[in-house]
């Protein structure tokens, strides 16, 4: 089955969105960090707080050179600082893809090397479709990649939740894409779990037709969705779109992230979504970062979102 999720008209789309910025944590994925990092979570030791918490970070799009953000680099290196100054240490950071903006190798190495200032554990990420402009994200592999299967997909367990981490962005024809082996992957990675296990999605593209005319979808998120249904807390979470969207579909909430680079506009206005330039002044309120936290027994977790004016 590839149908594409339940389609939205732009009204209803508006009307379940809270359109402001923010931004999300970063990651990088080794095998050794992913064996590593189950059953870590400091939070899960201190009563009284949440049993997880996290950061996502997206879009950081080191190297684009434009009048939406003349310094990408500056504006990502605030977002990392944001992080470290949350009055905690996050248990993990996620980004969650369009590390860079021409998957150039120097470009690689200047987002590894920026990220290693995050004061947490562990980073993830997965690729972006930038992160892989001619190479089927080869270059990102080889930065990012260390103990991934197939094209970059995993899954880990800390404090009890489920992580998995997708890839949606190779094979592009318009939609996002998982593909045959991705899919399979999902289905026998959950196949053993309890159904009372709290699952954490992350991926780049939309995991939902948010908005398939510009590509804002994944074409058989369907099926991989389909092997979640049965759990009673799914979250899943998304870069791309460059701005913050939420959306409940039964047991499975979809949060779309914004960006530390540049705006996107908003579904339907205009023809493409190509970057938008803010007045003087107004980017770093389209930009941020997002906090994430699971406290133990609740299906639904909690997020922060940050700006960074």
């Amino acid at each position: 089955m590839t149908d594409a999720p339940h389609q939205m008209s732009r009204r209803q789309l508006i009307r379940h969105s809270a359109w402001f910025g923010a931004a999300v944590g970063l990651a990088v994925a080794g095998g050794e960090v992913i064996s590593h990092v189950a059953g870590t979570a400091d939070a899960a030791r201190v009563q009284g707080r949440p049993t997880l918490r996290f950061a996502q970070v997206s879009d950081s799009h080191i190297g684009f050179m434009g009048k939406a953000n003349p310094n990408v680099a500056a504006s990502f290196a605030q977002s990392i600082d944001r992080i470290n100054n949350l009055g905690y240490t996050p248990d993990f950071v996620i980004h969650t893809g369009d590390l860079t903006h021409l998957s150039t190798p120097s470009q690689f190495d200047q987002v590894k090397q920026m990220m290693t200032g995050l004061r947490t554990p562990h980073v993830f990420t997965v690729p972006g479709e930038h992160d892989s402009v001619d190479d089927a994200g080869e270059k990102y592999r080889s930065a990012f990649g260390a103990g991934t299967r197939g094209d970059g997909w995993y899954s880990f367990d800390i404090a009890g939740v489920h992580v998995i981490a997708l890839v949606n962005t190779l094979n592009l024809k318009k939609l996002g894409h998982l593909g045959v082996e991705q899919l399979d992957f999902v289905a026998k990675d959950v196949a053993a779990l309890p159904s009372d296990t709290p699952i954490i999605v992350f991926s780049h593209i939309p995991l939902f037709a948010m908005y398939p005319d510009w590509g804002w979808g994944t074409d058989d998120a369907v099926q991989a969705l389909s092997y979640l249904r049965r759990f009673s807390s799914v979250t899943c979470l998304n870069g791309h779109v460059h701005q913050v969207f939420s959306k409940t579909e039964g047991n499975v909430t979809f949060h779309s992230g914004t960006t530390t680079a540049y705006p996107l506009p908003h579904p339907g206005d205009g023809p493409a979504p190509k970057p938008v330039t803010l007045p003087a002044g107004k980017l770093h309120d389209a930009l941020g970062i997002r906090e994430v936290g699971y406290t133990r027994g609740q299906n639904v977790l909690a997020l922060k979102e940050q700006a960074l004016q």
